[in-house]
């Protein structure tokens, strides 16, 4: 008896005693972590990494760049079933212990020894959002024994959904896919609230291993955790026999989901990452900025639809070059169809393989086994490829252009049937603005952005060619020329010691129309007359004219060539030119992004400077006074003109208007877009008439030997640049100019950005007369002159003389004169 009851006290001493030893153990443990210990209440401002988001200005989204997967979401608006599955498979009594949970742990040991594995983790959903947020992965007892003590503190300052909508959100669930929202979208594409139970039992069951468990990498498995999840959440009570016996019927559906990318421009969100890089570094990846652009969608769709489309024509103008491979040259049979399939496809072109060759069609096969005919009106364009000026003869059948086996491209036309294509060699670029502000509407650097990063619209120096000419006009009539001046477009020659030869321009078919007026000089695009305007001006004057416009200086010649176009730029510094033209003479930037925010707040707010003219200013300060009732912005004469002339806000707070600077006199302005408007209708231009509006004006651009096609245009809704050449500065052809390379892409693309706008013409300023000429004088038309024109003219400019000088001039007319004659 004696004995049993030493035996009694030497248990209950040894068990205070291990208590106790426990207990200083876990004391000093706690004294010697808990100085280190992070806050807990760092959690409510916890910043996931959340990846960047770029958007179009209707909110598609058009990229996606960050490491990490992840849409936070909060716990209301998490599915019930959701909810449920997780317990189940991490910690059935979350809602029911103080952050460790002690049968939890020891239901963990005894799954491990009865089966030799652990089905539950031992770890709460708190210890792991302690893990998660705070600690390593190392697998060291000093990490645990903080795990606890974090889960601990945690549990006692956030509420449990509060703990659970961070697990929800923070937890890794391969692909890198970081929460369940994001999880959702990568395995099913769907939102979290779109999932049916047996797929959002898949999702819980991934914390545990993503890769093992990951039920594209080994559906199998995944399977198996699956339906253990689902048989959990049916013994605990989650689910009924009928949910249960559902969900665990249905197969595996998961398969990889990228980013739903709602709007192709990847130009843009590649101009997007670098300057939020620039901004904030690579904090952009993560901190979950979303960035709105100026860009319109549906003008996007259209530009990347018309730089296609034009590539194509030029590729059928130059010729076929022949199939991809012959497919039995190099692959079994019964691998074409999986080769078709790895086969990507560039922009428009789809992949085809060519299994029947017919008298009046062709059979081909496409992606995923699907089947199609080229009809032979779409196969007859192939003559072969010669060299960039010439092709062969002209094909009499679909045999003269392929054979079975033949690996080709093939695009879809409007009316839904196969067209054969080939990858374009030539390249082209379309930027596209509202000129009044410089908003980018839409922008393509390329033909395909995944096969040459290159952006030619931003990067690509080129000569601008006889697109530039209207600058070196403005410069005129800023100088005393009128439209009416002539002009002789004769040959001409210089002489110059540092040339190796004499300088003989010419003008592109060289032909020779002699003296002409500067208006018809530029419309048709005659370099004698620009030369000869550049020469009555002067270099320097005109240079120091064009970087007011916004030029640099650097890359503008000192020579007549600049006359020509001998200035090297990229489409978009052109095109930033061509707005002066396009908004009534107001230097402006283009801009891209609108605004940025993150999940809470807006971090930034475009304010670009804006063209305003007179009649603009007057309804600033006309709404100004109506919605602030304060006196209107501009009540002093001088400050009015000096805030016309510089790029400074009207005043605080930073979302009132920004006057862009006026470089180009009002009147100078009208005249050149009057001038340019004759592009369109009487010179180099003329395809553009079928776009039937009297509004747009526009200038074709060439370069010696073809080497680059330009046509800018604009109303004053909309300016639109295009540029076509090759990447490696070698010539597009001797019969492709701006007219025929660069103008079908521009007309093809203004037919949607003015589709349904109404005609909207600049308005005439004052100071300005508009006269009956001799159109081969210039000078005033004589009464009665059958060939005489209207031209519009600075009134101090305007002509004072008839063309026959032995008659009075204007101010001593004879008063019997009607005015119709003259006006």
């Amino acid at each position: 008896m004696k004995r049993s009851v030493k035996l009694l006290k030497f248990l209950l001493w040894s068990l205070v005693t291990v208590a106790s030893g426990i207990l200083l153990v876990s004391a000093s443990a706690y004294l010697y972590l808990s100085p280190s210990l992070p806050s807990v209440e760092s959690l409510r401002d916890a910043k996931l990494q959340t990846p960047l988001r770029v958007y179009s200005q209707d909110n598609l989204l058009i990229a996606e760049f960050g490491e990490k997967r992840r849409s936070p979401i909060q716990f209301e608006d998490a599915p019930i079933h959701l909810i449920k599955a997780f317990m189940a498979a991490e910690d059935d009594r979350f809602y029911y212990h103080p952050g460790v949970d002690i049968m939890g742990l020891m239901r963990a040991a005894v799954q491990l020894v009865s089966t030799g594995s652990i089905q539950s983790g031992g770890s709460t959903i708190t210890m792991q959002v302690a893990k998660n947020f705070f600690l390593s992965h190392e697998r060291v007892f000093s990490r645990k024994f903080n795990e606890i003590l974090l889960a601990l503190q945690i549990e006692q300052q956030l509420s449990k959904d509060e703990i659970f909508e961070l697990y929800l959100n923070k937890i890794y669930l391969g692909n890198r896919s970081y929460g369940v929202e994001a999880a959702a979208q990568v395995y099913y594409g769907k939102a979290i609230d779109e999932l049916n139970l047996a797929q959002i039992a898949m999702i819980a069951g991934l914390p545990k291993a993503p890769s093992r468990y990951n039920p594209i990498n080994d559906p199998k498995r995944a399977l198996i955790r699956r339906d253990w999840i689902l048989g959990r959440m049916k013994d605990l009570g989650y689910v009924t026999h009928e949910e249960y016996n559902d969900a665990i019927s249905q197969p595996v559906t998961a398969r990889y989901h990228g980013a739903k990318i709602e709007l192709e421009a990847p130009y843009i969100a590649e101009m997007v990452r670098q300057q939020m890089v620039e901004q904030y570094g690579l904090d952009a990846y993560t901190e979950g900025f979303k960035v709105y652009t100026t860009t319109s969608s549906e003008l996007q769709n259209a530009a990347n639809l018309s730089v296609a489309h034009g590539l194509m024509a030029y590729n059928e103008r130059h010729g076929y070059q022949g199939p991809v491979t012959n497919l039995f040259d190099n692959i079994p049979e019964e691998g074409w169809q999986q080769r078709i399939n790895k086969t990507p496809s560039p922009g428009i072109l789809l992949p085809a393989m060519v299994t029947r060759v017919g008298e009046e069609d062709v059979e081909i096969g496409l992606k995923d086994g699907n089947s199609g005919k080229i009809s032979w009106e779409n196969l007859s364009w192939a003559k072969p490829f010669l060299t960039v000026n010439s092709v062969g003869r002209t094909p009499d059948t679909p045999a003269d252009v392929v054979r079975i086996g033949d690996q080709i491209w093939v695009r879809l036309t409007e009316d839904g049937s196969y067209r054969l294509a080939q990858e374009p060699q030539a390249q082209a670029a379309l930027i596209s603005m509202h000129p009044e502000n410089g908003a980018i509407l839409a922008l393509v650097g390329g033909y395909n952005f995944y096969d040459s990063m290159y952006n030619r619209a931003t990067q690509a120096i080129r000569q601008a060619g006889s697109s530039f000419k209207p600058f070196v006009y403005a410069a005129a009539i800023a100088n005393g020329m009128t439209a009416a001046t002539i002009v002789n477009d004769a040959p001409i020659v210089f002489d110059d010691a540092n040339l190796e030869d004499s300088w003989r321009p010419n003008n592109d078919n060289m032909k020779f129309n002699g003296p002409m007026r500067l208006r018809e000089g530029l419309y048709r695009s005659r370099n004698l007359v620009s030369i000869r305007v550049l020469r009555q001006i002067g270099i320097s004057k005109t240079v120091n004219y064009l970087k007011l416009l916004g030029f640099k200086e650097e890359s503008l010649s000192r020579d007549l060539s600049l006359s020509l176009g001998n200035v090297s730029m990229t489409p978009l510094e052109l095109a930033s030119g061509y707005a002066v033209l396009a908004n009534g003479g107001f230097r402006i930037e283009p801009w891209l992004i609108q605004r940025i925010e993150t999940a809470d707040e807006l971090i930034f707010a475009a304010n670009a400077a804006i063209a305003c003219n007179e009649s603009c200013i007057a309804s600033l300060n006309q709404d100004t006074m109506e919605s602030e009732e304060e006196s209107p912005l501009f009540s002093d004469p001088e400050l009015e003109e000096m805030l016309i002339q510089e790029d400074t806000p009207f005043s605080e707070p930073d979302d009132q208007p920004v006057i862009a600077k006026s470089v180009m006199s009002p009147r100078v302005n009208y005249i050149m877009n009057d001038i340019m408007n004759d592009v369109i209708w009487k010179g180099t231009g003329r395809r553009a008439r079928e776009l039937k509006r009297q509004d747009i004006a526009g200038k074709t651009g060439t370069t010696n030997d073809s080497k680059d096609a330009w046509f800018v245009g604009f109303n004053p809704d909309v300016l639109t640049a295009v540029w076509v050449g090759m990447d490696d500065f070698s010539t597009l052809g001797r019969w492709e100019y701006g007219a025929n390379a660069a103008l079908p892409i521009w007309i093809d693309y203004m037919h949607t950005a003015l589709e349904g706008k109404p005609e909207h013409k600049p308005t005439q300023p004052e100071g300005m007369i508009t006269l009956k000429i001799s159109p081969e004088t210039g000078q005033l038309a004589l009464p009665g002159d059958p060939n005489a024109i209207f031209e519009i003219f600075l009134q101090e400019n305007a002509p004072q003389q008839y063309s026959d000088e032995g008659l009075p001039s204007l101010g001593e007319m004879d008063h019997e004169f009607s005015p119709e004659d003259l006006f």
